[in-house]
């Protein structure tokens, strides 16, 4: 498929939702000239709760005070309210499960309809505690309500534990900002706190900077909205919210999984808070609670549905989020588009399917079980081609173990578990093999199915790598170090145990990969909204290592180069974890601008056109330092090649360390034969022949796509089974 027929799947996709921005109101303020019906809160075939906020655009011609609304005929006029000379918006209620049909016509003098004003909507409701369209729910599931704050020192959201599925009262709480600088508790019948601090909103309103805490469950997960609102003040209307959302996704993905989570990705955001926005998250928008990126978009967007039907249409809504929280960000964007609307990943990775922790940990086992006497710390670093030995450590070590599956490791940290899952219900392979397996394959079972012995099918391969070969080639390593290395590094079988040969990919497991956007391709959505990714974190170089390296950043933006010959519609800020203002907090300030920019622009182009000319002009790529911004060009450097890059250089990867590209985004390379003239070294003819014997099938050729690397098969895709998925078009 095409990249054109996926971005024009992915823009149908986004305007069968309500247009552009899903729940802005949908549509266009022109005069129609026939009456329509939309949903505004949500798709109109992914709605759930048993609710949905439409819009009803009566024809220019028509008075809107004779429209009739039905709901499976039955008269929901009345819910209908004016937003605009010729459009009403209406909360209706009562949806029952599956297929709603809406209708509306005039009303003559007669009573009747009138001849060809009828318009129809379907609408499919699904249950709250879901699924819409991420399939059939993780089994077991364990509920966490009891052991959620509703805020810092708060009480917890319910006294105990309660069970499948997960669903508890919505509440509502204030808490107030403190002139500290921290939230807490308000009582709106006692006297105003001497403490509390007043904010100006990016609308200049000056308010008490008290905060609206509503708590609930949407698809098994616990969900906050936060927004500006004083409790004296009476009515829905809240002026202080400037109509804009900002969605919070939280890090981790460590492994172990099966649980609803007691955390969000936080709403007490500051930085959004205080200029008026609202802020929403949940608790499995947060990937150490649920590291399945399908899972996170749906109860993003049922989340956001529930708050629209709450508290009205929103003008966008903006991602945030750092680390796994970053990757959040990128793949619904990219799978699911007008969740999101812009996006500002921190920390931010491609995808979990990158293998740079996976290759850690097998150049750390060979260094340290193989490789004594014959490598110092430095030459193996430069194998690598991080920046420190450290990154092995750190890459290879703990942030490896959402790949494992033993619970007992000697020398590793071993299978992540929350406490809260059983122990007789956690999988063994000896004592109990059919139980909850805790990787990440096996949590994205939906994407990836099942093999014969029903453990998830894996996307991993480093069948024909040849680890080091960028430091062979610089003559930074030997050709025995190279050929040792490669002959002994060896693989990682189902359970993550170490085999002496190389892994295998699922050919089923790629497919799906890159079909789905597991493996994020820079297409699909994610062409189509503004990215300013800001770095949060510089730690290439820490001695102690870091999973959060800033060529990940890169990844991100030449995968999206690659796919639409551009990057234009991606900004990038380095050094901002230094600055001494809130960058975050400045890049919500530019995302907003650019934003208004295009809800503003209706001159003709296509969706990625209009991100790309309404990009403010001020914008720009560039770094901080001492809290002052260069504007320059962002690429991956080592010092000395500009200004950021000697502030703030970027470092390799192992297989861009093996030849591979900088987008990462090749899980199983195709293969071609060895010639011995693409290495700088000359091989003896018994060295030659120990390098066949390594690489019996050949060698990776880095410029051809992957094996199945293709398009996404589309964006919403809704999954029907375990390892089953199609269109939801």
């Amino acid at each position: 498929m095409t990249l054109r027929r996926n971005a024009r799947r992915a823009l149908l996709a986004s305007l069968g939702a309500g247009g552009l921005l899903i729940g802005c109101g949908g549509g266009s303020s022109d005069p129609v000239s026939v009456n329509s019906l939309e949903a505004i809160s949500t798709r109109a075939d992914m709605v759930s709760g048993g609710d949905v906020l439409l819009k009803l655009r009566v024809a220019s011609q028509l008075d809107p005070a004779t429209m009739v609304v039905e709901l499976n005929g039955t008269d929901v006029t009345g819910v209908f309210r004016s937003v605009g000379s010729q459009e009403l918006n209406g909360l209706v209620t009562g949806l029952r499960d599956g297929t709603n049909q809406l209708a509306t016509w005039q009303r003559g003098t007669d009573g009747r309809a009138v001849a060809g004003t009828r318009a129809e909507l379907r609408v499919t409701n699904h249950p709250i505690a879901g699924p819409v369209f991420s399939g059939p729910q993780e089994t077991p599931f364990y509920c966490q309500t009891h052991q959620f704050r509703l805020y810092e020192n708060g009480p917890f959201y319910t006294n105990a534990a309660i069970d499948l599925p997960c669903m508890a009262p919505t509440r509502v709480d204030h808490v107030y900002r403190t002139t500290a600088g921290a939230f807490a508790a308000y009582d709106p019948q006692a006297a105003a706190p001497n403490d509390m601090a007043v904010t100006v909103t990016n609308e200049g309103r000056t308010v008490p900077y008290i905060v609206r805490i509503e708590t609930g469950t949407v698809n098994r997960a616990i969900y906050q909205f936060a927004l500006l609102a004083d409790p004296a003040s009476t009515g829905v209307d809240y002026p202080a919210w400037n109509r804009r959302l900002v969605y919070a996704f939280g890090g981790g993905c460590s492994g172990g999984h099966y649980i609803q989570g007691s955390t969000t990705g936080d709403v007490f955001i500051d930085d959004a808070l205080s200029r008026g926005f609202a802020v929403a998250s949940a608790s499995l928008n947060v990937y150490r609670n649920n590291c399945n990126d399908v899972t996170s978009a749906e109860t993003a967007m049922m989340v956001k549905e529930k708050f629209i039907e709450t508290y009205g249409p929103v003008r966008y809504t903006i991602g945030w989020g750092s680390s796994a929280g970053g990757i959040q960000q990128i793949t619904t964007a990219g799978n699911y588009p007008g969740i999101l609307n812009g996006i500002i990943p921190r920390q931010s990775f491609p995808d979990l399917v990158q293998a740079t922790v996976v290759n850690s940990r097998l150049l750390l086992e060979y260094y340290n079980n193989h490789g004594a006497g014959l490598w110092t710390q430095e030459q193996m670093r430069l194998a690598s081609g991080f920046g420190t030995f450290g990154q092995l450590n750190s890459n290879g070590g703990s942030n490896a173990v959402r790949y494992e599956a033993v619970p007992t490791r000697p020398g590793w940290q071993n299978a992540a578990w929350n406490a809260i899952v059983p122990n007789n219900v956690r999988y063994d392979p000896v004592t109990n093999p059919t139980g909850a397996r805790p990787t990440f394959f096996d949590h994205n079972v939906n994407t990836y199915g099942k093999d014969a012995n029903g453990f998830a099918r894996r996307a991993l391969d480093n069948v024909g790598v040849q680890y080091g070969l960028v430091a062979l080639n610089a003559g930074d390593i030997t050709k025995d170090q190279f050929l040792d290395l490669n002959e002994k590094i060896g693989g990682v079988d189902i359970d993550f145990n170490f085999t002496p040969g190389r892994t295998v990919a699922d050919p089923i497991a790629l497919r799906a990969a890159y079909q789905t956007g597991k493996v994020t391709n820079g297409g699909g959505g994610l062409a189509m909204i503004p990215v300013l990714d800001v770095d949060g974190s510089y730690a290439d170089y820490a001695v102690n290592g870091n999973v959060h390296l800033k060529f990940q950043h890169f990844s991100v933006r030449e995968r999206v180069r690659n796919a639409n010959g551009n990057a234009d519609n991606y900004v990038m800020w380095s050094g901002a974890h230094g600055t001494s203002a809130s960058a975050v907090g400045l890049a919500l300030v530019a995302m907003d601008a650019w934003l208004a920019n295009i809800v503003n622009d209706a001159a003709p182009g296509s969706v990625r056109d209009k991100v790309i000319r309404n990009k403010p002009s001020s914008l720009k790529d560039g770094c901080y330092k001492d809290g002052a911004f260069i504007e320059e060009v962002q690429f991956k450097g080592l010092a000395g090649s500009s200004p950021c890059n000697t502030l703030y250089p970027t470092a390799s990867f192992p297989l861009e360390a093996a030849g591979g590209p900088l987008a990462n985004d090749i899980v199983k390379c195709q293969l071609k034969p060895i010639n011995l003239t693409e290495y700088n070294v000359s091989f003896t003819a018994q060295e030659a022949a120990r390098l066949q014997s390594i690489f019996p099938g050949g060698v990776c050729d880095w410029s051809k796509p992957g094996v199945e690397q293709g398009g996404l098969l589309s964006t919403w895709l809704r999954y029907t089974g375990i390892g089953s998925y199609q269109p939801a078009d």
